[in-house]
């Protein structure tokens, strides 16, 4: 199989980090656990057990959480010691948007909080099948406003997998509509997103075998429950598809053993093309929601410092690339 870094080197927008030796063990104990398992997490029965699986993300040191509610949606206030006032992170759960929870995802959301200084709040915004596009976005949107009417100055938004969709679409929207409220965004982050709807990228074939989550026929299932029969290449859907001039800087993670690999390759890909501020780092070794092993894995802790190193250059105003 050819790698990422011989189809697409020298790109100057590509970072790709070798799989380090300290993570080697670590990953191969976790996925002898969960590839029994490839592709059963499905529907509103994998809620119970998704947040499990999110709640053994190891807890940062010095923050603390609260419930809150933000622009009418309700969610969890991570706030690191000593946090910058007027300045806020948003951070959007992944869980194909049919599971996941803001209380689940808090101790991961608390590491980038922790990491950047500044407290960060997470949605809990309403889920398919009950509630299917557009509600996520729609929340997610109203979630943002209700920072800027909090009087948070400087926001940033971060989103993992189906997150991380949502904050791309999200950055987009923005983009497109800027107005007051957009002046307050300084940059993004995403984690793993799924820009394509249509799951139409060439890594759904090349890292099939590689990604111990997920299969085809699952995410399939999924995404139709969250779409109902809505255009999947809709760019409000599907961020890869948007218009991307004017994006607000932006940086992505992803490993370089999942099926959604070229969903990260190709949104910024087309990023770059549109002549924004992008970067796309690639985790060798690394698996879908390789960050929740922050304080275990290297691969993890080093992406966390490059995300706050990048964010702390957003909020304060600096133009250089990190």
């Amino acid at each position: 199989m050819q790698t990422l870094q011989e189809v697409h080197s020298p790109a100057s927008w590509l970072l790709h980090h070798p799989f380090r030796s300290e993570d080697q063990a670590a990953m191969a104990a976790m996925r002898a656990i969960v590839e029994p398992n490839k592709g059963k997490l499905q529907g509103v029965a994998a809620r119970v057990p998704f947040d499990a699986i999110m709640e053994h993300v190891a807890a940062p040191a010095g923050v603390v959480y609260e419930a809150g509610r933000v622009g009418g949606v309700s969610g969890w206030w991570c706030r690191p010691e000593d946090a910058r006032p007027g300045q806020a992170v948003m951070h959007i759960h992944g869980g194909w948007f049919n599971f996941g929870s803001a209380q689940a995802f808090r101790h991961l959301a608390g590491h980038i909080a922790a990491g950047v200084g500044v407290a960060a709040f997470v949605p809990d915004y309403r889920l398919a099948p009950e509630h299917p596009f557009p509600a996520a976005a729609e929340d997610v949107r109203a979630c943002y406003f209700g920072l800027v009417e909090q009087g948070f100055s400087k926001i940033a938004i971060t989103g993992d997998s189906a997150g991380g969709t949502l904050a791309l679409g999200l950055l987009a929207h923005l983009a497109a509509n800027s107005d007051g409220a957009s002046k307050a965004l300084v940059g993004g982050v995403a984690l793993s997103p799924v820009t394509d709807l249509s799951l139409s990228g060439e890594s759904w074939s090349t890292r099939a075998a590689a990604d111990p989550y997920f299969t085809k026929p699952q995410a399939t299932e999924l995404v139709n429950s969250y779409l109902h029969g809505h255009d999947p290449t809709d760019p409000l859907a599907s961020p890869l598809h948007a218009d991307l001039a004017g994006l607000a800087p932006v940086r992505v993670h992803v490993g370089d053993d999942e099926v959604l690999l070229d969903d990260s390759v190709r949104f910024v890909e087309h990023a770059i093309a549109s002549g924004v501020d992008a970067r796309l780092d690639v985790w060798e070794g690394m698996v879908h929601g390789f960050l929740g092993g922050a304080g275990r894995l290297t691969a993890s802790n080093e992406a966390l410092q490059l995300i706050g190193e990048f964010l702390n250059d957003r909020f304060a105003g600096a133009a250089i690339q990190k």
